[in-house]
């Protein structure tokens, strides 16, 4: 900012009254010597104009009242040192009021341009300063941090008052020798203003008075915008977490909740954890008996690095290791530094791993494993590390015990079935071994009894006869009854053949298509009969069709079965059907059935039974 004449008139305070003075009788002796001067060559009349002078510089600088006095003074002056006859007074004369009238009138104007000029030097300097806060505003307000516009704003100030020099620094600074410091704001807590001794009188008081305030102010205001903005960053960081957390975390749960296999979870749970947490490398280890774990899931954030404990490796619980720390405590433990020259330590070590947070994976009320999140750099994990972590084991432990839970069920109606098989086969056996062969010998005994009867008694023995046929009868329906229950051509021969007298025996024709390239597992053979059998059964009672198709594959380790009619349809799982049975048996066998019956349209059944 460039010092002007009218902002330098404007600062400039009123001169004491006796300055004024000695300043008046100064500038009348120079006018009336020189009037005196030039009088032998100039018109008395126009040495007036000598006088104005002074009385333009008394009335700018002094006021209304003394400018007055000079005015009627400079009169005096003038009729008495050069207005004809010198050397005397005479203010009577028409001349001497008009020139007493022009000064006291220029007197005025003087005055009121001096007022005009002064009031204008303020609009002028406050447009100035108010552009200067401005300009510091914007350079302290729009900074990203405060540090970075502390220097621009200090040479911009420099640059506005021409000071040689000036810098802000944060905090109290006790300024070198030829400087000057002023605290900012006048407390001194925020920063410190910085400046060379020797600048004027004037600029060092505006710079006291209206700057540093000024700046004070600014400082405060753009300290508490970076707090703000710091708070802001600090709640969207915050919020962004969180949704990243949560994110993870529904994913997870829908694993859980689709009964996603476990190993599947796990890995999504070592996954989803080492990307929230940002660490280097995360577990999922199951404890084994005898003091021992197994890893069952794994991430790491670099994909070109191979994994610290592969997915199944197996190791001895080591003291000085997160995994050991939790066994011990059962809670959430942490290692800072791996110390000591163990297996398991040394092995971490040359992997990177500085510190780990592990958090027990609880199922029930046992401790099933440990989370493991591990960091490569000297900065340990952060403090919540183990609060956060605790919503992955939780889920991690859900989709444990739901596992188990599957598995119990699936054994638990595996077991159920193998004993309804069992107990199949062993009435079969029993039929066949015991009843079926005790009516075949009273047979046998019927027959000779009839052979031995007289041929004059006709009638009891087609009274024998009859007995025998019915009995032998009998033991036809026992066979068909023990074929029903197991048949003993599933045993021996296999599902083909077994299939095969189905289908003949089927009250609907039948078309077979069977592709299994052999023997498959009992189980298998056993639920893939019942199933074909019962949905044969069904057909011919309830379906009204005129053929049956039946499908059976074996490829890529799982048995698709599939069996279409082209009866009236409208077939429905949940009214107490044979269906339902046939649900059971495959879930049982780890398989799925589907079933597709619209209203005559005919039923398709399509089972698939994956061969473990």
């Amino acid at each position: 900012m460039r010092v002007s004449l009218i902002a330098t008139l404007k600062r400039r305070p009123r001169p004491p009254l006796a300055l004024g003075i000695v300043v008046g009788l100064i500038c009348l002796t120079v006018e009336t010597l020189a009037g005196l001067m030039l009088s032998r060559v100039v018109p008395v009349e126009s040495l007036g104009v000598l006088y104005l002078a002074g009385l333009l510089l008394v009335a700018s600088l002094w006021g209304v009242l003394f400018s007055l006095v000079m005015a009627v003074a400079s009169t005096v002056v003038f009729d008495y040192f050069l207005v004809p006859p010198a050397w005397s007074l005479r203010l009577d004369r028409g001349d001497d009021l008009v020139l007493l009238g022009a000064f006291m009138v220029l007197a005025l104007l003087a005055c009121a341009l001096a007022r005009v000029i002064r009031l204008l030097a303020t609009e002028v300097e406050s447009r100035e300063e108010a552009d200067l806060s401005a300009e510091l505003a914007r350079l302290l307000l729009r900074a990203p941090e405060l540090t970075t516009a502390l220097p621009a704003t200090a040479r911009r100030l420099a640059r506005a008052l021409n000071l040689p020099s000036a810098s802000i620094h944060i905090g109290t600074k006790v300024p070198g020798e030829g400087q000057v410091a002023f605290p900012l704001p006048d407390d001194g807590a925020l920063a410190t203003l910085i400046v060379p001794k020797g600048v004027r009188r004037p600029t060092m008081r505006r710079l006291r008075e209206r700057m540093v305030p000024s700046l004070g102010v600014l400082l405060e205001a753009a300290c508490e915008r970076e707090r703000v903005a710091n708070a802001l960053r600090r709640s969207r960081d915050e919020l962004a977490r969180i949704a990243d957390e949560q994110a993870s975390l529904r994913r997870l749960a829908t694993l859980v909740a689709h009964a996603a296999p476990a190993a599947e979870v796990f890995h999504a749970v070592a996954r989803e954890m080492g990307r929230i947490l940002r660490a280097r490398h995360t577990l999922v280890v199951r404890y084994e008996p005898v003091a021992s774990a197994v890893t069952v899931g794994t991430w790491n954030n670099r994909h070109d690095l191979d994994a610290t404990m592969p997915i199944g490796s197996q190791w001895t619980l080591e003291k000085g290791t997160v995994s050991e720390l939790v066994a011990r405590t059962g809670a959430p433990g942490r290692i800072n530094t791996y110390e000591g020259n163990g297996k398991l330590v040394t092995r971490l070590r040359a992997r990177g791993i500085v510190s780990s947070v592990g958090c027990p994976i609880v199922v029930g009320r046992s401790l099933w494993g440990v989370a493991i999140a591990s960091s490569s750099t000297s900065q340990p994990l952060p403090d919540d590390t183990e609060v956060r972590m605790l919503e992955f084991t939780e889920l991690a432990a859900a989709a444990i015990a739901n596992a188990q839970t599957n598995a119990d069920l699936k054994a638990s109606r595996a077991r159920v079935v193998a004993a309804a098989d069992e107990a199949r086969r062993r009435i079969e056996r029993d039929l066949h071994d015991g009843t079926q062969q005790r009516l075949v010998s009273l047979g046998l005994e019927l027959r000779g009894i009839e052979c031995a009867l007289p041929a004059d008694l006709p009638d009891l023995r087609m009274q024998v006869a009859q007995t025998t046929k019915g009995l032998e009868d009998t033991v036809v329906d026992l066979q068909e009854l023990s074929r029903g229950l197991h048949p003993a051509i599933l045993a021996k021969g296999g599902l083909e053949p077994a299939l095969m007298v189905l289908a003949r025996r089927s009250a609907v024709p039948v078309e077979l298509d069977v592709s299994i390239g052999g023997r498959l597992p009992q189980p298998y053979e056993v639920t893939v009969y019942y199933v074909v059998s019962e949905a044969l059964t069904n057909t011919a009672k309830h379906a009204f069709a005129s053929v049956v198709h039946v499908d059976l594959t074996v490829s890529d380790g799982v048995i698709r079965l599939s069996i279409r009619d082209d009866g009236i349809g409208g077939a429905d799982p949940s009214s107490g059907s044979g269906l339902i049975g046939l649900t059971d048996r495959v879930e049982a066998a780890g398989g799925k059935i589907s079933i597709v019956s619209p209203a005559r349209d005919g039923t398709s059944l399509l089972v698939e039974i994956p061969i473990e």
